[in-house]
């Protein structure tokens, strides 16, 4: 006897979107013997009907809020992008009861509240593994495998494309605009890099990364936020020097004020990092994170970033165990918020730095340098210094303290007669000192 198939509407049919319905096609025995019944593609939202779409032409619609609103689909696999038409098309499933799985970050992180709320309210799944570095299985470890434990840091490489760029700096020593467009015509990066470049891919993760994590609610809007496009080959071939390489890192961790307040940091920047740190050798379009929880210690995912194949692979994990859910009578696990942490700014957090400027090749330069970083309780660990002609490029590298101190440094190193210019403002991470 067949059991009554599960019916599933797909949003989108981009290289994900695509993905999903071709592995869902192949595999459909495998997919039944793994939930119970089988699942019915019961219509794929698109923009236009129109062209081959190597899919079925009766199963194309665009209507998606009309797909959504059938009787016969019990849940919605949201791969479109963007924020606004997904939002609405979610948030109305979700309230009729209906599962949803997105790869959506940039929604995710501004609405997570609001599509959680919904969610319970209606007693409906919302699962989103796909959301957060492709394929790899972070966001479920977190919410199950971790929940005994008490999660302390959440560190990674979560954009494929700044971690190809870098990557490409540091092996061929070009500059950042050379790479970049090379990315481009590869592939990795989009026409319009800008949410990958200057962070705000990475930061949207972060949000979710924390919220899970941390038991708290987090927006994109909490995330500090820097870009690579500043990274100079300079930085990378001084990053070599010193044993570290650069790589923009999402951190997410737990921290104790000087007044004994607990806080969460969630940030993302450009960092030097030690060559024998685990996230130094993830290079290409890889992504890897760390989780370091108190029993079970340092954890490590490493694999596929990004990708069609790839992020459908968490997609469809996400899909079965909603099938489940459905066939069994079970719901996944729910938003955990009950910490209500509150996000530290980035000037309470310790961090160490790294600064590169040019500077006047006369004498006493170094002193009047060092006493700017004295006045404020920063210790300076190295100091490296090269001639250059009439000048002089002088790289410091400092000791552990409080961000506003050593952005307030580099502020009034800036107005010192003997520095030219301050060329790069690194943090150090992966270190303790």
């Amino acid at each position: 006897m067949t059991s009554k198939p599960i019916g599933v509407a797909v949003l989108g049919l981009g290289n994900v979107g695509s993905e999903v319905v071709r592995i869902l096609t192949e595999n459909a025995a495998d997919f039944e013997a793994r939930i119970g019944a089988p699942l019915a593609i019961r219509g794929i939202a698109v923009r236009r009907v129109d062209g081959d779409r190597g899919v079925p032409t009766e199963l194309l619609t665009d209507d998606p809020a009309e797909l959504v609103g059938r009787d016969d689909v019990d849940i919605v696999v949201e791969v479109l992008g963007g924020i606004d038409i997904p939002r609405k098309l979610v948030l109305s499933a979700l309230e009729k009861g209906k599962s949803v799985i997105t790869a959506n970050k940039a929604l995710l992180a501004e609405y997570t509240g609001e599509l959680a709320d919904a969610a319970e309210k209606s007693r409906a799944d919302l699962y989103f593994e796909a959301a957060v570095a492709g394929a790899i299985p972070v966001v479920r470890p977190l919410m199950q495998s971790l929940a005994g434990d008490r999660v302390n840091k959440v560190a990674g490489i979560v954009n494929g494309t700044t971690n190809f760029i870098l990557s490409a700096m540091d092996e061929t020593g070009a500059d950042y605009a050379e790479t970049l467009a090379e990315a481009g015509r590869l592939g990795y990066a989009e026409a319009d890099p800008t949410a990958d470049v200057e962070g705000y891919d990475a930061a949207s993760k972060a949000a979710i990364l924390a919220s899970i994590a941390f038991h708290t609610r987090v927006t994109a809007g909490d995330v500090y936020r820097e870009g690579i496009s500043k990274i100079t080959a300079d930085d990378l071939e001084t990053a070599k020097s010193l044993d570290c390489t650069i790589k923009l890192l999402a951190i997410c961790e737990r921290i104790v004020t000087p007044k004994g307040k607990e806080r969460i940091s969630a940030r993302v920047y450009p960092a030097l990092v030690p060559l024998n740190h685990p996230l130094a050798s993830v290079n290409g379009a890889f992504n890897a994170v760390v989780v370091e929880a108190e029993a079970a210690g340092r954890l490590m995912f490493y694999g596929q970033g990004a990708g069609g194949a790839p992020t459908a692979s968490a997609v469809l994990g996400d899909l079965v165990m909603a099938a489940r859910n459905k066939f069994y009578g079970g719901r996944g696990p729910l938003e955990s918020k009950y910490a209500k942490l509150k996000v530290a700014p980035m000037g309470d957090i310790l961090t160490r730095y790294y600064v590169s400027m040019q500077v006047a090749d006369k004498p006493g330069v170094l002193a009047t340098v060092a006493a700017e970083f004295s006045k404020r309780d920063v210790s300076i660990s190295t100091v490296r210094q090269q001639g250059s002609g009439d000048g002089a490029r002088l790289v410091v590298v400092t000791h552990l303290a409080a961000d506003s101190a050593l952005s307030e440094t580099v502020a009034s190193l800036e107005q010192l007669d003997v520095v030219v210019n301050v060329a790069s403002v690194l943090r150090l991470e992966g270190t303790t000192v």
